[in-house]
């Protein structure tokens, strides 16, 4: 009689252990999803975080490229106009009114005027003068530098150069005061088949600008040759001056400079002032600039001894 009742409570305890069983596995997916879902929520955090905020820009600027300082000068003066009548008249008396520009492409960077003297005198012979102004402005750039610096640079070369002519004698260099940042005046001697030639170079930076001032004198057909002192006297005077004009064309009114250079560098005669007199001689970017004007001194020197010749053999 007990039997089946008790067949019967036994079913049902099972029941309910079996109904238990399946809700605790239906559970379990449940927090293993919640769990996932938590898991996957946190490194979406981390993915989706903004890269644009403070830290990144700190480290954008970290690697951006320094700032350039601006160069001082920009412009120059006109090349013809830099010097006085009185100083011209001085230097090259004969020639005074005869001041030819260099051709140039950018005249904001660099140009040249040169004048040439002769003071013939028959069978007693002449005197040759010949004068170049020379102006190179540099502007600083990001990839190059600031213009200060480049200047100094070629104002280096231009020194070094004027001290390499072949054939040069009695060569000497000296720093020259009161011309601009710093300044450097280079003589020497050279023999031509015209005759003897005093040769000077005189180069100057002031700011971002180099001013090279050669300036060559020769007795031609028996003349005596000229003073050498005299002579450097003479150019040293004409870039001063020429220092002056391009302070005052830039508004920073004349004389020296800021003085921030060295002062005066070691020198010697450059490659354009070691020819003899020239024709204008037209200034270009860093090597061309005293080559061209190099060049033409020869040539000047060679028509000046015929004319010279030509009007002995006359008188």
């Amino acid at each position: 009689m007990h039997q089946p009742a008790q067949r019967e409570h036994s079913d049902q305890q099972r029941a309910k252990r079996l109904s238990r069983l399946l809700v605790c596995a239906a559970a379990v997916p449940v927090m293993l999803i919640a769990a996932g879902c938590s898991s996957d929520s946190g490194s979406d955090d981390g993915a989706g975080k903004d890269t644009t905020g403070p830290g990144a820009t700190t480290s954008a600027d970290a690697t951006a490229a320094p700032t350039v300082q601006a160069a001082a000068y920009k412009k120059l003066p006109e090349p013809c106009a830099v010097l006085s009548k009185k100083t011209l008249t001085e230097l090259v008396p004969k020639g005074a009114k005869s001041g030819k520009e260099g051709t140039s492409s950018d005249t904001a960077s660099r140009g040249s005027c040169s004048w040439t003297s002769l003071d013939n005198n028959g069978v007693k012979g002449s005197q040759f003068r010949w004068l170049n102004v020379s102006l190179l402005r540099f502007d600083s750039s990001q990839t190059q530098g600031e213009g200060d610096k480049l200047a100094q640079a070629y104002y280096t070369k231009q020194v070094s150069e004027a001290q390499s002519v072949t054939g040069a004698k009695n060569a000497k260099s000296e720093p020259v005061a009161g011309a601009g940042d710093e300044a450097t005046a280079v003589r020497y001697d050279l023999k031509k088949k015209e005759g003897a030639f005093k040769q000077q170079t005189v180069v100057a930076r002031v700011e971002n600008v180099v001013v090279t001032i050669d300036y060559n004198g020769a007795g031609l057909a028996g003349e005596k040759a000229p003073s050498a002192d005299t002579l450097t006297k003479a150019a040293e005077k004409a870039v001063k001056e020429a220092v002056a004009a391009v302070t005052s064309a830039n508004g920073a009114g004349g004389g020296a400079g800021s003085g921030s250079g060295s002062g005066g560098a070691s020198s010697t005669p450059s490659k354009s002032a070691s020819k003899a007199p020239a024709k204008s001689a037209s200034p270009s970017a860093s090597k061309s600039a005293a080559k061209s004007d190099a060049k033409a001194p020869a040539a000047t020197a060679s028509s000046s001894a015929s004319s010279a010749s030509s009007a002995a053999d006359k008188s």
